[in-house]
């Protein structure tokens, strides 16, 4: 055995080490977490002014907590002890207003209040480990909230008593029938009420491209004349590109469809052991760039306008730095949903982003050339634990109710795969180094420069983003040199963008910053712009048409014949992968 044989053998049992661990983990580096509670162990023992504030803290707050408890056994109006957050929703119902499961409710809150002192403001500890050694504080308390159990949730007791514990028994049936699924990687019964190709990604269209990495779907035109400019949408890789085309009622490609344009989307392969030496740039070319030839050879002298999803955005965002510094001027408009181009504040998902983590992830995705949808989905479920984890063992289990699925919900359970090499470079160069807003970041051996994109842009960021905060998104406005139309909509990072016309309680603020007008702080823009009830939808459509050219007759789909000639129906092939 040579000396330079000797380090590979001891990394090759190192990442074997890491990645059986990761798999009991979901996929959290151990060491990224220790590192953490200990910066904070250490700072906290030697800030004594900082313990004594606490312990005076405590010592205050229970005092007049007991005395509000003690008021609240007599008058059930009486104010709350302490507000909760706007956004959350876990003590509502009238019946926490009642002894004593106001005080319960209470008591709760004060401890959390308490432990987001105790956790942030301690002098010296790093702001990524204080976020971390926070966030793990809300998780171990989400853990012991009243609302879990059967004997401190007043809403339980009471369906138990109405209902004579039928709810207990078929929460118990509905817990052993998800366990069965997970034995068995079954799907829930409920979900076969939707099924891709039936009642889901069911808008009529055509494969007319394919190659080892996207299927490319165009779609039939349902007027008489359409717009010139076509569009072509690039969803993200990280789940199936359906979430675009959900339902008729909600599908935005039938709705652009219905409106006169002619629309194409990508419809990305789900990767495999065998892929795992994809890289970014292999999605930049073999997915981008090989679509957007396609689009132009079946609509030719016609430029294009791009939209693109999340990660697909951003991806969108990469070929047309790209394209501009190369000259390259077939983007007529670009459309970025929910989109980060620049990663320094990307929200508590960089909570998992540090060199430890992405290190140990690394090591998982080498042992099985992909990152696995289990290992993804374990930190989006922690970013949202009372709406994915907690909220559902109560209503399911102990409320006994049928579980919920929608066809929002059917999608968001069908997720994909990401390949070893090129994950790594998304997690390194952008998130963790932020190479793409500093320009750093590299296509075809050359570096590209954001600021050189000149075609208009329309962003959208949704007020209850957990995985792109409309913040970190608004970042658009200093880092182009184009006019941007911004829109702030309410919902999440979905549900915000499946954004229908006439659907209920949806509003949004929409403006557009010139090139040459000054920059608006985000809290300030959002201050200023009016709120405008309904779908966001609609204005873009309209942007849409303002920056095409006029109507002509549909295109064909695809070629008759060559490298675009139509290949099977939609949704295709890649979207049924498993």
């Amino acid at each position: 055995m040579t000396r330079m044989s000797v380090p590979n053998v001891k990394t090759s049992i190192d990442r074997a080490i890491h990645a059986v661990e990761g798999r009991m983990t979901n996929g959290l580096s151990p060491a990224s977490i220790m590192v953490a509670y200990f910066d904070w162990l250490v700072h906290m023992a030697h800030s004594p002014g900082k313990i004594g504030e606490m312990s005076e803290n405590f010592a205050r707050k229970t005092m007049d907590f007991n005395i509000w408890a003690a008021r609240a056994t007599m008058d059930p109006e009486i104010p709350d002890f302490i507000q909760p957050l706007p956004e959350d929703r876990r003590f509502r119902a009238e019946e926490w207003k009642q002894f004593p499961f106001n005080v319960l409710a209470q008591g709760f809150l004060l401890k959390e209040q308490w432990w987001h002192y105790a956790t942030m403001g301690i002098p010296g500890v790093s702001k990524h480990h204080e976020s971390m050694v926070s966030f793990g504080a809300r998780q171990w308390l989400d853990i012991i909230s009243p609302t879990n159990f059967f004997a401190t949730n007043p809403q339980v007791l009471k369906t138990t008593m109405e209902q004579g514990g039928q709810n207990l028994v078929k929460g118990a049936e509905n817990y052993w029938n998800e366990v069965m699924r997970n034995i068995t990687d079954e799907h829930n019964a409920a979900e076969s009420e939707f099924q891709v190709g039936k009642n889901l990604a069911c808008t009529k269209g055509k494969v007319v491209y394919r190659n080892r990495l996207v299927e490319l779907l165009q779609y039939e035109p349902t007027t008489k004349k359409v717009d010139a400019e076509p569009i072509l949408i690039v969803p993200a890789w990280i789940m199936k590109y359906y979430i675009l085309d959900l339902s008729q009622y909600n599908s935005l490609v039938k709705y652009l469809v219905d409106q006169g344009h002619t629309v194409f989307m990508l419809s990305w392969h789900n990767p495999t052991e065998k892929d795992r030496d994809l890289t970014m740039e292999d999605y930049v070319s073999q997915g981008v760039m090989e679509c957007l030839k396609a689009v132009t050879t079946i609509v030719p002298d016609k430029k294009v306008h791009g939209v693109g999803y999340c990660l697909g955005g951003t991806l969108l965002t990469i070929a047309a730095a790209a394209m501009a510094r190369d000259n390259d001027d077939r983007f007529k408009t670009i459309t970025l949903f929910t989109t980060q181009t620049d990663f320094s504040e990307a929200g508590e998902l960089m909570l998992f982003i540090d060199e430890s983590q992405i290190s140990y992830m690394e090591d998982m995705m080498w042992d099985q050339g992909y990152l696995d949808t289990k290992q993804m989905s374990g930190a989006f479920q922690l970013l949202r634990s009372f709406d994915l984890i907690w909220s559902k063992m109560v209503s399911e289990y102990l409320l006994g109710e049928q579980p919920r699925v929608n066809d929002l919900m059917s999608w968001n359970a069908d997720a994909t795969r990401m390949p070893y090499k090129m994950h790594t470079e998304y997690l390194r160069r952008l998130f963790l180094n932020n190479d793409l807003s500093a320009g750093r970041f590299e296509v075809g051996g050359k570096p590209i420069a954001i600021s050189d994109i000149r075609t208009p842009i329309f962003a959208v960021a949704t007020g209850k983003d957990h995985v792109a905060p409309w913040k970190s998104v608004y970042k658009i406005h200093q880092i182009v040199d184009t006019d941007v139309t911004f829109v702030l909509t309410n919902g999440g990072h979905n549900a915000g963008i499946v954004n229908e016309p006439g659907h209920p309680r949806r509003h949004y603020q929409i403006a557009t910053k010139l090139d040459n007008d000054k920059f608006v702080p985000p809290q300030e823009w959002a201050e200023r712009q009016d709120v405008v009830e309904g779908s966001w939808w609609e204005p873009w459509q309209e942007w849409l048409v303002k920056n095409s050219s006029g109507k002509v007759n549909p295109p064909s789909l695809g070629t008759p014949k060559g490298d675009y000639a139509p290949i099977c129906d939609a949704p295709g092939t890649y979207v049924f992968e498993e």
